[in-house]
């Protein structure tokens, strides 16, 4: 792999720490600074917004400036985001905690490119692994984030700050301002080692053919769907599961955050093998089997509510999701030109983001006004949606040539 590819994992492994850290704390803290109950994961969700608010812009940024600024500029933004969210944490402003949440979002719709930046340094054959190797990144993130919590109490004793609320409060304050740090380091990493891998497509959005004309084709659709309904039930459950364990079920902290941590990381794990097994089986096939990850790991969280539960769910779901996601963004590329890449990656990122907005959004007040179940339940309804879109796009396992654009 160059080193580009290398260079992109790392920044993912430090950008990448800030939705771990929010998934982690965003509902905890939720619950204690809301005005309502119903508002706890609102803090998550509106990162998830932020997200999917900066795709379009972000995009179209790179179009014109190249993804080398627009990558160091996301950092920045983070980094300070992460202050200010530390200054929302010590306030006890929920609204100024859900500002910094909202822009901690934003930045991330920068770091979702870092995929699509790999892929443009390797050659068609080995788009799939280079996706999967910056995905690997998030392997350090989801260990890192949470932690961040540990180490930030710390933080925030030397740096003698008084919280007038919960004693928790304080380690989330110190986290925030660690976080910062990662993220400016991350900056760093992008000043130094990435550059700009071609000019293919920079100029006018109306290059290449009418976006109409390419979502013709069933197969860009197989692409879009296997990404936006796999983060899309991915973080419905991850959303609510903080809520349902620790506020209404009762589990500890502790077992809340190892469930969280192990789902974060068999969301990357994976990525070791699923570039090889997107050469070996096809697109197809992987998603298809991320699909049934999906499905197992619904039958084990209607099953019960104990600890282990949760845990392997949270795994399954993880799993599930890096296979549809590794599948469906390593398809993308082979459905366009070069020319219409900003085009396409900005329609693909903004069908992900805005769906995964709704799941994020609505997951808080759909655990606590109907239950666990009913989330599960709404959970089968997007795995259904991927099964319809995978026997559509039944005769044939394998693409063309990436030639000219296939689709």
């Amino acid at each position: 792999m160059p080193a580009t590819v290398w260079v992109l994992m790392l920044a993912q492994a430090l950008s990448m720490s800030i939705a771990p850290l929010l998934v982690f704390s965003g509902g905890i803290l939720g619950s204690d600074l809301a005005p309502e109950p119903e508002w706890a994961t609102l803090p998550l969700a509106v990162m998830v917004v932020g997200t999917a608010a900066g795709v379009l812009p972000v995009t179209r940024f790179m179009h014109f400036w190249g993804r080398r600024r627009v990558f160091i500029a996301g950092s920045i933004l983070a980094s300070a985001a992460s202050a200010g969210a530390a200054v929302s944490v010590v306030m006890g402003s929920f609204w100024l905690f859900c500002l910094a949440g909202f822009l901690l979002g934003g930045s991330l719709s920068v770091a979702q490119q870092y995929r699509f930046a790999a892929m443009e340094a390797v050659t068609p054959e080995n788009t799939g692994k280079a996706a999967s190797r910056v995905l690997l990144g998030g392997l350090v993130a989801a260990y890192l984030g949470p932690e961040l919590v540990v180490f930030g109490e710390s933080v925030t004793h030397y740096l003698g700050v008084t919280i007038e609320s919960r004693p928790g409060h304080l380690s989330f304050t110190g986290a925030f301002i660690l976080l910062g740090g990662i993220c400016l380091l991350a900056a760093l990493v992008l000043i130094i080692g990435f550059q700009n891998q071609s000019s293919a497509g920079v100029g006018s959005h109306t290059e290449g053919r009418p976006l109409g004309q390419i979502l013709r084709h069933p197969l860009i659709w197989l692409a879009i769907t296997a990404s936006a309904m796999g983060y899309a039930m991915m973080s419905f459950m991850m959303t609510a599961t903080p809520v349902n364990m620790h506020n209404v079920i009762g589990h500890s902290l502790l077992d809340t955050k190892w469930v969280i941590q192990s789902h974060i990381m068999a969301m990357f794990l994976p990525s070791f093998f699923s570039g090889w097994l997107l050469s070996r089986i096809g697109y197809h096939r992987l998603v298809a089997a991320g699909v049934v990850m999906y499905m197992v790991c619904l039958g084990v969280a209607y099953s019960g509510h104990h600890l282990m539960h949760y845990w392997w769910a949270l795994v399954l779901l993880g799993v599930g999701w890096n296979f549809m996601f590794v599948g469906g963004t390593a398809l993308l590329p082979l459905c366009y030109r070069p020319a219409e890449r900003f085009k396409v990656q900005s329609v693909n990122e903004f069908a992900v983001f805005g769906f995964q907005a709704i799941a994020a959004l609505s997951s808080g007040w759909v655990v606590s006004q109907y239950g666990w179940n009913m989330l599960l339940g709404l959970s089968s309804f997007m795995v259904l949606v991927v099964v319809v879109v995978l026997w559509i796009n039944r005769d044939g396992n394998e693409v063309p040539e990436p030639v000219e654009g296939n689709c």
